[in-house]
């Protein structure tokens, strides 16, 4: 089963200033001296590269589960995250610290003892349906009193 990342406007937003900050540091210097064009064919591929390698970043994540473990994608970085070792889940808005393969600060906390931090956040979309597959797969999984909260009241009629 797939989960793809939820992306809010902050992380677009984000991303957007990165983007143009990178230009202005790759594009304005150039317009201030008389540059050879092997100089700005340099500056244009090396800007179009870490470009991609932002957006693939920031619009690819992906949380697949796997049979003994759940695989967190993001572009070419990549955590795979045994069952056994994931401990608890928390919600959590605290997205800049830490390890995280998430696009949105509507985010869970995986703490595992697994990962280099001992946690590691991620955004999927559908939180309710990723955290029910991954009960299903972690009969031991510790939820925040926020999802029992959640499952009563979805139970109820």
């Amino acid at each position: 089963m797939v989960f793809r990342s939820k992306i809010d406007s902050f992380y677009i937003r984000c991303t957007l200033v990165a983007i143009l900050l990178i230009a202005a540091a790759s594009f304005v210097p150039l317009l201030f001296e008389g540059v050879p064009l092997l100089d700005f064919v340099i500056v244009t591929i090396a800007f179009v590269v870490t470009t991609a390698l932002i957006l693939w970043v920031i619009f690819f994540i992906r949380y697949v589960f796997l049979e003994t473990h759940l695989l967190v994608k993001a572009g070419p970085f990549r955590s795979r995250i045994p069952y056994h070792s994931i401990l608890k889940v928390s919600p959590t808005r605290d997205v800049f610290t830490g390890y995280r393969l998430l696009a949105s600060r509507d985010a869970l906390e995986l703490i595992n003892n697994k990962t280099m931090f001992g946690t590691v956040k991620i955004s999927p979309e559908e939180q309710t349906l990723f955290i029910a597959e991954l009960k299903k797969r972690c009969p031991e999984l510790k939820l925040d009193k926020k999802f029992l909260e959640q499952a009563s009241s979805h139970s109820k009629p």
